[in-house]
């Protein structure tokens, strides 16, 4: 037996129905005041004899038993929330300290075993990362940006000294574990297929080393909404004595333990009512940083401010993306130090994640002090801005920019 991570467990079969693609206006974007605009009335999924055989070097996945068709899996799609479902397959993939990656393969979906003294288990050595599939109106699949979740991947890994799969094979990869997967895919509109691969040092350590074996793994799980308010207006509420990163540390990467810091906070923020926590710098505690898993805007007049990337704050694709469009559409965009005393002159605000897309904010609490945004759901420049990002990831625009993928 190895000494990493062994894979097992069968989940039980779900019956699966062709469910018809009929909206559900929450996961719109709101400028479509008919979801007539989105939406076909009904979809006509393909059926497939069989799942393809992928045979990359690269990758080396196995082929999938046939008879196996695409209809969809019998969910409550109209009350698809933000939460884990299990799936069919997961994807696999292995190698050794100073070593590549080789060999992937897809296992049905089941519980990992971990020896004791894993890497990750102990010292935490371990990233993850999040990307989403949606399903055309013609039954296609689209992935949005694959490619950046690689590259942050490999940028994650060698700050915490791992190895970590190519962009080629990390993009492959995802793409067997979608299209194996591809009943869990929402109908239109009706949500998408979280992607989430996980990096970890599987292999046995006991003094603080790098672990001798790595594992990369991938499972998905159909989402809707990440905030409870969908897209209406969630309310926040500044942090002042807690911190997610600190300049040197791992707040620029997806490291796990960045996450479990967010916590204690997160928890007593909502427990007072509020949706989530924005968290000040740990130096000066008077520059903004990022929500628990979102990045953040500001809008005053013409010009989106966000704070610059210096190593405490994870350079999300969402961001990047929403940074392009907006310059795109002759908004004026700002990457730079931003005051707390700025959110009270601020005309809107919102975040924005690969969970999110972009959540509007509708107020912020500081030392006590609370201050709105608008009365009426999402802004105007975070509405417009919300289209544009979610109809390209959805196919219904043309992709201009050379970020979408195609599975045909």
């Amino acid at each position: 037996m190895e000494s990493g991570a062994i894979f097992a467990g069968l989940q039980p079969n779900f019956s699966a129905v062709l469910c018809s693609s009929r909206c559900t206006s929450a996961l719109l974007p709101p400028i479509f005041a008919d979801k007539r605009q989105l939406c076909a009335p009904s979809l006509k999924l393909r059926k497939r004899s069989h799942f393809p055989t992928y045979s990359s070097n690269n990758v080396g996945a196995a082929s999938l038993a046939s008879n196996v068709t695409c209809e969809l899996a019998d969910i409550d799609w109209d009350n698809l929330g933000f939460g884990f479902m299990p799936t069919d397959y997961m994807y696999i993939m292995k190698c050794l300290q100073g070593g590549d990656f080789s060999k992937g393969e897809l296992q049905r979906f089941g519980n990992i075993e971990l020896i004791p003294s894993a890497g990750v288990l102990n010292y935490g050595q371990g990233l993850f990362d999040g990307l989403k599939a949606y399903r055309k109106q013609d039954g296609n699949i689209l992935l949005f940006r694959p490619e950046e979740n690689a590259l942050r991947l490999r940028m994650g890994a060698e700050r915490m000294c791992m190895p970590s799969p190519t962009v080629e094979q990390f993009v492959e990869a995802v793409k067997v574990t979608v299209q194996a997967n591809e009943r869990w895919i929402p109908p239109p509109c009706k949500g998408s297929l979280y992607i989430r691969p996980l990096l970890m040092g599987s292999g046995a350590v006991l003094s603080v080393t790098p672990a001798p074996e790595y594992t990369f793994l991938i499972y998905v799980s159909p989402v809707g909404n990440y905030f409870k308010e969908g897209l209406a207006p969630i309310n926040l509420v500044i942090e002042t004595e807690l911190h997610r990163a600190t300049p040197g540390g791992t707040g620029g990467v997806k490291t796990i333990g960045n996450y479990a810091a967010v916590l204690k906070a997160q928890t007593a923020a909502k427990a007072k009512g509020y949706s989530d926590v924005l968290y000040l710098d740990s130096v000066h505690k008077r520059y903004l940083e990022e929500v628990s898993s979102c990045n953040i805007f500001l809008v005053k007049d013409n010009v989106l401010s966000t704070p610059a990337i210096t190593g405490t704050i994870l350079p999300g694709i969402t961001r990047k993306s929403i940074i392009d469009v907006a310059r795109s559409q002759g908004f004026q965009v700002e990457e730079r130090q931003i005051t707390v005393d700025e959110l009270f002159d601020a005309d809107e605000v919102f975040c924005t994640g690969t969970a999110v897309v972009i959540s509007p904010v509708g107020s912020v609490t500081y030392l006590g002090k609370r201050v709105s945004y608008g009365n009426e759901g999402i802004g105007v420049v975070a509405q417009q801005l919300y289209s544009s990002l979610t109809r390209l990831q959805m196919g219904l625009t043309k992709d201009t920019m050379d970020w979408v993928v195609e599975l045909n």
